[in-house]
């Protein structure tokens, strides 16, 4: 998943996210209420889909869309559930728009894209395609948020980050992965990027819960409730640096709390 996009600062943007991460839980909401309330079920709660829907091309969303629990499956085009690169995406949003109670089934191809500031809530990822969604913003001022649902059977990446701004996951959970988040490792345009993940429960086996570059665009990873699942022995790498880069391999260059790329104290992670 290698795309473009230019160097931000991002204090006041994040703490703004910041201080959204609380634990949120509501009803199944109807398709009229989903536009104004927020629509999030407790993120150990698997849905079960009510309807199932082809999609042989993506779907463009604007706006608020509650799919009532619509499970989404690619055909023809989309019916690709593997690795290869630059798939489409099931779902397209528009700058703005929020998609909720939606399930992605199999084959997912290239899951959901956002193009600028959007919110998923409450959306299931039952086996993640080439990723189950990727933030293309094009400013710094923007923020891809997921709030609630879960995500499972990801080969390689769950969420990734391709523009510049900010990247919420809350209340979200996830298991048998490669990353849940990763900042583009080799894009021909790179930017500072900034992720902020909160009340997570994170299943092994996986790899990393997020992958970001820390050299040398300063990219910062914030850590809150972040609850390891059966890994004993603490293989899952919580925030894994990198040196980005826009040819070649990103080099791997260290992982844990240094507080000032990935900030997080033990008091933050809880493994059972």
């Amino acid at each position: 998943m290698t795309r473009p996009r230019s160097l931000l600062a991002a204090g006041v943007a994040l703490a703004a996210v910041l201080s959204t991460t609380a634990w949120a839980t509501a009803e199944p909401a109807t398709a009229e209420s989903a536009t104004t309330e927020s629509v999030v079920r407790p993120a150990a709660d698997w849905p079960a889909a009510k309807r199932t829907e082809k999609v042989a091309k993506t779907i463009p969303v604007s706006g608020n869309r509650n799919f009532d629990f619509t499970r989404l499956v690619g055909t023809g085009a989309l019916g690709g559930g593997d690795q290869t690169e630059g798939q489409d995406p099931i779902l397209e949003l528009a700058d703005g728009a929020t998609v909720s109670n939606v399930i992605i089934g199999t084959p997912a191809a290239d899951g959901i894209h956002c193009r600028g500031t959007c919110t998923l809530k409450n959306v299931w990822w039952e086996d993640v395609g080439e990723d189950a969604a990727t933030f293309k913003g094009t400013r710094g001022n923007q923020t891809m948020t997921i709030d609630g649902g879960g995500a499972r059977k990801a080969a390689d990446k769950v969420f990734q980050h391709n523009g510049p701004g900010t990247f919420v996951i809350r209340n979200f959970k996830v298991n048998t992965f490669g990353k849940l988040y990763r900042s583009c490792g080799v894009c021909r345009t790179q930017y500072q990027r900034h992720v902020v993940v909160d009340n997570v429960t994170v299943t092994a086996p996986g790899l990393d819960v997020v992958g970001i570059n820390a050299t040398p665009y300063g990219d910062t990873a914030r850590l809150t409730r972040i609850t390891v699942v059966k890994d004993p022995t603490r293989k899952i790498v919580l925030c894994q640096k990198f040196r980005g880069t826009t040819s070649g391999e990103p080099a791997k260059t260290g992982s844990g709390p240094d507080g000032r790329n990935c900030i997080y104290r033990s008091s933050d992670i809880t493994y059972k």
